[in-house]
């Protein structure tokens, strides 16, 4: 008993005062909550807006892909930092270790870049992105395309 530091103690203070407050909040909840369902409460609540339709939506993989891709450039982002905030300790090898950890992310990039997982429209034959071809009013008169001799 007596090899617990103060640290310790302290923590394990701190890990029971939150377990009792979470016991205590989820307790009170389910003591002083109402319990009678109705339609209007089962309804969902967005904004004070009646909903309308359903909410099983498919979503493109591309919008999951977005999300993927700002997760991972997101830990970058946290990983540079830390490494930002001790580079005078890690030196020279904090350096090539790091350098190395943005090669290896820049070349996962390219590799999702040159499989097209960031291409958001479908190309054409040509390879390029092309607009919709919008016919003109019936009232106006295109000119014929020139002959090429």
């Amino acid at each position: 008993m007596s090899s617990y530091t103060p640290q310790t103690w302290a923590f394990g203070l701190y890990v029971g005062a939150v377990l009792f407050v979470v016991a205590l909040m989820v307790g009170l909840s389910s003591v002083l909550g109402s319990r009678n369902n109705g339609r209007a409460k089962n309804e969902a609540f967005e904004s004070g807006v009646v909903g309308v339709g359903g909410g099983h939506l498919r979503f493109s993989a591309k919008f999951y892909l977005v999300a993927m891709f700002f997760v991972i450039f997101d830990l970058e982002a946290v990983f540079l930092y830390a490494w930002a905030v001790s580079i005078r300790e890690s030196g020279w090898a904090g350096y090539i270790e790091a350098c190395i950890f943005i090669a290896v992310l820049l070349i996962g990039l390219a590799y999702v870049w040159r499989l097209g997982g960031l291409d958001w429209a479908p190309k054409t034959l040509a390879g390029r992105r092309s607009l919709p071809q919008l016919n003109p009013p019936a009232d106006v008169v295109v000119p014929p395309p020139p002959v090429k001799n």
